[in-house]
């Protein structure tokens, strides 16, 4: 899995496998921003339709997801569109939303266009919450059967696993970095206790939600996973202390019309915080091999990037250290 690198996914390939599926390109097949996967806008003539419709195609990245983890997340999508929860859901093809052709999975959806979340909105901020509210109850109206969970022992323990052999690391900043993500693991370990595990959209930041007049969408749900409520919702605060609850606040005050919220779950926001921290950097040792990750991404291989991570990390450990962020203001 290290070393797959999609090479064999040329742009034939690509057209054979629309085609194979009823698909007249009519277009470039234009890449979008993914690393994980690869995606692809185009427009195309479908069931002898007069006039060519657009479409995006996601092939999967092969060994990462099972085909049961998969269709799991096209089922939540499906259930949360017949929730009427603005979700782009894939298109089936002859009852099949999980498509094969060349040895990839891949899947097409309609393609939806719209702006990005402003997270200092306060109107687009309370439409958020509205719509997560209305998204985490029905994700804990039954847990995933196949989708992983949010847990220490996947972002934190497998991650330090994979950083320890990492020849990336420079020597002089080993024992540095060693130590303080031992110590954020060990905080983490006390402190990352959830009461209840729903499914999660999971990458919930403002780089994966498009907003319309009528509110925020999720393309996908490619990163969908059991965790606790607010790991959806932590990711939009920012600033000092006093911003973050009057941003948290505003939402929860929309969120809990739907669906109620366990103010406790407030203390497991560092944990996440340093979970999805170590986890980024665990992810991109684990895609290194792939060239598109060197030639995106060619910081990670640089010192400076290094002591920048050995200082975030001994920054998280603070944070963790600190008391957790309250509701009710601390004067």
């Amino acid at each position: 899995m290290t070393a797959f690198d999609f090479s064999t996914l040329q742009p034939d390939l690509l057209l054979d496998a629309l085609a194979d599926k009823g698909l007249d390109v009519s277009s470039g097949l234009t890449a979008l921003n993914s690393y994980e996967n690869r995606v692809y806008q185009f427009s195309a003539y479908r069931d002898g339709a007069a006039l060519p419709e657009k479409f995006v195609v996601k092939f999967y990245r092969p060994q990462r997801w099972t085909m049961e983890q998969l269709l799991e997340e096209h089922q939540f999508a499906y259930e949360l569109a017949n929730a009427d929860i603005p979700v782009v859901a894939p298109l089936q093809f002859s009852g099949q939303s999980l498509l094969q052709y060349g040895g990839y999975h891949f899947a097409v959806f309609p393609s939806r266009g719209g702006r990005t979340l402003e997270i200092d909105n306060d109107e687009q901020l309370a439409m958020l919450g509205r719509f997560l509210g209305r998204m985490h109850q029905v994700g804990k109206s039954k847990p995933f059967s196949h989708r992983p969970q949010f847990s220490v022992e996947s972002h934190l323990l497998q991650s330090q696993r994979e950083l320890q052999s990492l020849a990336l690391i420079p020597a002089y900043l080993r024992p540095a970095f060693d130590t303080a993500l031992e110590h954020v693991i060990a905080l983490c370990v006390e402190q990352y206790k959830p009461k209840q595990l729903i499914r999660l959209h999971g990458d919930c930041h403002a780089g994966n939600l498009f907003y319309v007049d009528k509110g925020p969408f999720f393309v996908d749900l490619d990163d969908c996973r059991m965790g606790p409520a607010i790991q959806d919702l932590w990711m939009m605060l920012s600033g000092d202390r006093h911003q973050q609850r009057d941003t948290l606040e505003l939402m929860l005050e929309e969120y809990e019309q739907f669906c109620q919220f366990d103010p406790a779950e407030l203390k497991l926001i560092e944990s996440l915080r340093a979970m999805r921290m170590v986890h980024y950097m665990a992810w991109l040792a684990r895609r290194w091999q792939d060239p598109a990750f060197p030639m995106n991404f060619p910081w990670f291989a640089t010192d400076k990037y290094w002591e920048q991570q050995c200082l975030a990390l001994k920054e998280q450990l603070f944070l963790l250290q600190q008391a957790p962020l309250s509701l009710v203001p601390c004067y």
